[in-house]
């Protein structure tokens, strides 16, 4: 009974550690698609708040299998025209869209001019460049 309970434990442990790498049914992109170019921004300081953003702890893409599929299907074409994809975002962690939530409220604006010349910062949720709920955390 008693390696019984630790059996449990330890199972429990590991799919916890598991769970935590990935959300399920998502998968870190380069896993189906090797060759495939990331330039995942939000991990450093090269996007439109200038700091890495919460939720970014490598540079990393992660999307859906689904999606990684779908991208690995066009991959393949492209590469008869030797092209190929370059992804620039995907998945977004809800902390990550907490911290643009927080960033839009204070007054830095040091990036405004590569970033968003032509929109004041206090437009940039009203004009549907930033969301309290984005579409990236589904994934696809």
């Amino acid at each position: 009974m008693k390696s019984n309970v630790t059996n449990c434990i330890l199972i429990g442990i590991l799919c916890s550690l598991t769970a935590n790498d990935l959300p399920e049914g998502f998968v870190y992109v380069k896993d189906i698609i090797p060759g495939i170019v990331g330039e995942i921004r939000y991990h450093g300081s090269n996007n439109f708040v200038g700091v890495s953003i919460d939720g970014y702890k490598e540079s990393r893409c992660i999307l859906t299998l689904a999606a990684a599929v779908k991208l690995k299907n066009a991959q393949k074409e492209l590469q008869h025209f030797g092209l190929g994809l370059k992804i620039f975002d995907a998945y977004r962690p809800q902390k990550a869209v907490d911290h643009f939530v927080r960033w839009s409220k204070n007054k830095d604006t040091n990036m405004k001019a590569e970033y968003f010349p032509n929109v004041a910062k206090e437009d940039l949720f009203k004009e549907g460049y930033i969301a309290s709920r984005s579409g990236h955390s589904r994934g696809s």
